[in-house]
């Protein structure tokens, strides 16, 4: 199946579905050539969906590994694509009523706490200009559903752990951080305005084969097994949510099947949920709900690889905070689920596929 590209002018080939039988739903999946996109996308098609990936294809991390990706997603008959920027209003628009999807999952940003303080203009393009012409499709087109990843960098500041959705989250502490907020209070006052049942899901430290090169589990794999150091920041004295990608993606399928209602008044909402009380939107945690220290999680990679580390031991860099942990519970009440893969088995996990896509 041929992939459009960014110029292309004609429509994208998309799926088609028998008219004797019920028609499996249509996802449009910005960013499905990412990492958290390819392994949502191979979930939904497993399950019957009918997929459309929209990507830039953007050269922050190597092209090539997402190309490797979007190949893989091809070969599924269910399955089309298009390259281009989520800037092109037009374009997204276009593709959106060609495609008639029935869900929204809005994945692609871009990524990254550090790199947004070095390029913060690149956040204010994709995270902004590109979440707003998604929920404009979302408007036009009245999907049912539209789900919009956002970030545990939310939380920022906070320090009472675990973190709640209920919290306030006012202090974010990088422009990546405070994008990410917007977006949630941008698709808020959408789902208010527009009736948009929206719902809001909060990443924790995602890792796992196909990740990307800029997060700590690769760069440590790919450092160590090729005799370099590895810088650990304030000292290893961090802690993380490692939550497993597929994991992750389960966590997302499953609140496809739960969008939130507008409640009738403040009285209806259960204690812990975070649902609005004027538009149908709410946001949830999806987390492993266990905080790991970093030192242990490099202990075990080493294990892992039978390779010790040459550690360049570093202070806390600008923009970074020293823990972050998920309360799942809302998850769990919302779809009887919540994430448990153990930080060594999915290292264990993205060291195999590391040392089978590299050959090392």
């Amino acid at each position: 199946m041929a992939m459009t590209t960014r110029n292309a002018k004609a429509a994208p080939n998309f799926p088609m579905t028998q008219s004797e039988t019920p028609a499996p739903r249509r996802v449009l999946v910005t960013g499905a050539a990412g990492f958290i996109g390819f392994h949502l996308c191979r979930l939904l098609l497993d399950e019957g969906f009918i997929v459309h990936g929209y990507d830039g294809m953007s050269d922050y991390y190597d092209v090539a590994l997402k190309r490797r990706r979007l190949q893989m997603l091809l070969q599924s008959p269910g399955f089309s694509a298009t390259e281009a920027m989520l800037e092109d209003h037009e374009r997204l628009m276009q593709v959106a009523r060609e495609f008639a999807p029935d869900v929204i999952v809005h994945l692609a940003a871009q990524a990254g706490v550090r790199y947004s303080l070095e390029n913060p203009r690149a956040y204010v393009d994709s995270n902004l200009v590109g979440a707003f012409n998604v929920m404009e499709v979302a408007r036009e087109l009245a999907v049912g559903h539209l789900l919009m990843a956002s970030t545990s960098s939310v939380y920022g500041a906070n320090e009472d752990m675990p973190f709640r959705e209920t919290d306030k989250v006012d202090s974010q502490i990088t422009l990546y951080a405070a994008t990410k907020k917007a977006n949630e209070a941008m698709a808020h006052s959408y789902a208010h305005l527009w009736n948009i049942p929206t719902t809001m899901f909060r990443f924790f430290t995602v890792y796992g084969p196909w990740g990307r090169p800029d997060m700590a589990l690769f760069k440590f794999v790919d450092a160590m097994l090729n005799g370099r150091a590895i810088d650990i920041y304030n000292n290893g004295e961090m802690y993380r949510d490692f939550t497993y990608v597929t994991d992750l993606v389960r966590g997302i399928r499953l609140l496809i099947d739960t969008p939130p209602e507008r409640p009738d008044s403040a009285d209806d909402i259960a204690e812990g949920d975070s649902l609005s009380p004027v538009a149908p939107w709410r946001v949830v945690n999806i987390g492993n709900g266990e905080k790991v220290r970093l030192l242990d999680f490099v202990d075990a990679i080493e294990a892992e690889l039978g390779v010790e580390a040459i550690r360049n031991m570093m202070p806390m860099q600008k923009g970074d905070v020293y823990a972050t942990w998920a309360d799942t519970a809302l998850l769990r009440r919302l779809t009887g689920y919540a994430p448990a893969m153990p930080f060594r088995d999915g290292i264990a996990k993205f060291v195999a596929w590391y040392r089978d896509y590299y050959a090392k």
